[in-house]
């Protein structure tokens, strides 16, 4: 296995692991889907990366992480989001446009960088866009989270994570308030129209189940 994996090897890893592939098979046509490659050159990568020790595969059915291929994956994620906070953090870029300067940054930092970084930011435990940072040890908090277009009227929900690969997306949302730590009440829903009505504050918005569906977050506790 190779001591330093290549840039293409690590955003394979990162992408197996971010469709869940640390915990289950995932499919080859979801994994190309996602890296917006043909299907041919994902089956040739994952034959290499099973090879390489990285990934457990078997053509037709799908790969899942190894044990390696995890510590490497979270490795490159944590970089990642460390890398999106301190940008807005400390450099003041907004959170729409912190992704792409990431994961261009996240191959070139060095591990003494790195944890410069994370000490600096006080070892953060998510990035601006509200994704768990995994820890230097590869230590990932997971929550049970939902979309928010899942959600029911009556219901009272808290944003936790936003989806950050469209930055139009990212903008609208900080301008509606709908942002990590946002409480949102679900007013109502038409499905005629696939349109939310939900309260943020003062705030009464209509949008439709697209715009929120890379929203996800939690049910409100009631008391």
């Amino acid at each position: 296995m190779s001591a330093q994996p290549s840039e293409a090897v690590q955003d394979y890893l990162k992408a197996i692991h971010s469709l869940g592939g640390a915990d289950h098979v995932i499919k080859a046509a979801d994994l190309a889907a996602s890296l917006a490659v043909k299907a041919p050159s994902v089956t040739g990568m994952l034959k290499r990366l099973a090879e390489a020790g990285w990934i457990a595969y078997t053509p037709g059915d799908g790969a899942m992480l190894s044990e390696a291929g995890v510590k490497e994956a979270r490795r490159v994620i944590r970089r990642h989001r460390l890398i999106e906070l301190f940008l807005t953090q400390v450099l003041g870029l907004d959170w729409s446009e912190v992704d792409a300067e990431a994961e261009a940054l996240e191959h070139a930092i060095s591990p003494r960088l790195e944890q410069a970084i994370a000490d600096y930011l006080g070892e953060p435990r998510e990035d601006p866009h509200g994704h768990p940072i995994p820890t230097s040890a590869g230590e990932l908090h997971r929550r049970i989270l939902y979309r928010l277009n899942e959600f029911q009227a009556g219901q009272t929900v808290v944003v936790r994570e936003a989806q950050d690969d469209n930055p139009l997306r990212l903008r609208h949302w900080r301008d509606h308030g709908l942002v990590p730590g946002a409480v949102v009440e679900i007013l109502s829903y038409q499905p005629l129209d696939d349109i939310f009505e939900v309260q943020i504050g003062p705030r009464l918005l209509r949008l439709g189940s697209e715009g929120l569906a890379g929203l996800r977050g939690e049910v409100v506790a009631t008391s």
